[in-house]
């Protein structure tokens, strides 16, 4: 394929390299006459493992060359990598300037292309920025209609430095973020052969998805960092405790646990993370990733609240008391904090739970239902269509099989508040639904 890279920083120059190695024929443009000059002379501009033994085959072959004149690049393009950077603002925010005036040179020039060209965003961006600002430079620069004259998409990038040749070509996945077929097909052309699987989104959501991946790496970095503080004041090494950690790929570097849904609660995590704090502060520390898990907990079961409140009904049916589905155990049971705070403003509230009756509630259980949620027993119903006729709002709050089934269940006039994401919203014809976190 004929692929234009715009910006040949650190992004750009790899992107180049490598797909003139897959034997792409590849134009990269950028400002610089160093960067050009660099690729003209078959060097790289960056310092990188493996790129400059690229890029000097693709200059010996004719497939990669530079120009700092994006007219003399764009003839025959069936695709346009923007690669260049998005800094951060002074106050945090997310600066695309320098891509709002990439987009624009570009757009000048895509009737040059002589044929559909797909416009590709690699550049990390938040959530709306192609559709919202992006896309508008394009369709005035260029004169022409998006999804009609030409493509556009988003392809993050999630490149290491000192890897970043294995992580193009050897990757996992390769995301698009596209709603033109013709612009995934090329895209899908274009990696063919390398990159992973290569798996197809909205622009929103591969926008979204390099964020969450930063952010996941830069809370594992810290969160490693603070157990390693700690550690080290307890005599232990830290390292040979994270190696132990990372043996298990079932639970703590599997998916487990990485879905959006209610707080957790139980008998363990609670006072396992009070409890390791409180080691912290007896040896001075400040670990603030340890320290703000409970207050993030706390305030998704308050996100929870307020959810149901703003509904402005009073009359709430809670089904699944135990934090866990499947099991009786009421102990930290998040929803019993929903559950007591809607109880204390004088809602009518019916509960179900299908693991749980008093006749069986004994031992630690009991002293915990007798203790901290007395109301239990007068609440408590077995019949579940008896709390589902008596409800304006049902709460779902573990997904037990037997509420994967409500959806038809729901009348007009009722809500269906579903902190688990146990029922499926397309079923829930009748009614309204509403989920904590999507």
């Amino acid at each position: 394929m004929r692929v234009v890279v715009v910006g040949l920083g650190y992004v750009g120059s790899v992107c180049s390299a490598c797909l003139a190695g897959e034997g792409h024929e590849v134009v990269g443009v950028d400002t610089s006459d160093f960067k050009v000059g660099c690729i003209a002379r078959g060097e790289s501009p960056i310092v990188e493992p493996r790129l400059p033994e690229l890029i000097a085959e693709g200059r010996r072959t004719g497939r990669l060359r530079a120009t700092t004149d994006i007219a003399d690049a764009m003839a025959g393009a069936e695709l346009v990598l923007v690669c260049v950077g998005t800094p951060s603002a002074e106050d945090g925010a997310l600066n695309l300037d320098h891509v709002k005036r990439a987009c624009a040179e570009v757009g000048a020039h895509l009737k040059a292309s002589g044929r559909f060209t797909t416009v590709v965003m690699r550049s990390t961006m938040l959530p709306g920025s192609v559709e919202g600002e992006l896309m508008p430079v394009l369709a005035e620069a260029s004169g022409m209609t998006p999804g009609t004259d030409f493509g556009v998409a988003y392809n993050p990038e999630f490149l290491r430095e000192g890897s970043a040749v294995e992580d193009f070509v050897g990757a996992a996945y390769t995301v698009v973020g596209a709603d033109h077929p013709r612009s995934v097909e090329s895209l899908r052309t274009l990696y063919q052969d390398i990159g992973g699987d290569l798996l197809v989104t909205s622009t929103r959501a591969a926008e979204m998805l390099k964020y969450v991946n930063n952010s996941w790496h830069a809370l594992k970095v810290a969160f490693a960092n603070e157990i390693g503080l700690l550690a080290r004041r307890e005599g232990l090494d830290s390292h040979e405790v994270m190696r132990l950690f990372m043996r298990d790929h079932k639970l703590n570097l599997g998916p487990n646990y990485l879905m959006p849904g209610f707080a957790f609660g139980g008998s363990c995590l609670p006072k396992d993370v009070r409890a390791i704090n409180h080691r912290a502060r007896r040896h001075d520390l400040e670990l603030p990733v340890l320290a703000n898990i409970m207050r993030s907990n706390d305030n998704h079961v308050e996100a929870a609240i307020h959810l149901i409140e703003k509904l402005r009904k009073r009359r709430i049916g809670v089904l699944g008391l135990s934090f866990k589905a499947e099991t009786d155990d009421l102990r930290e049971s998040p929803i019993l904090r929903v559950i007591g705070t809607l109880v204390g403003k004088g809602y009518s509230v019916l509960l179900h739970d299908p693991n749980i009756s008093m006749e069986r509630v004994l031992g630690a259980n009991r002293r915990f239902v007798e203790d901290e949620v007395p109301y239990l027993p007068e609440r408590l119903r077995t019949d579940l269509n008896e709390v589902l006729s008596a409800s304006e709002v049902v709460v779902v709050a573990n997904p037990s099989r037997i509420y994967r089934e409500i959806g038809p269940m729901m009348k007009k006039g009722q809500v269906l508040v579903d902190l688990v994401r146990a029922v499926d919203r397309a079923t829930v014809t009748d009614g309204e639904y509403h989920g904590i976190a999507w």
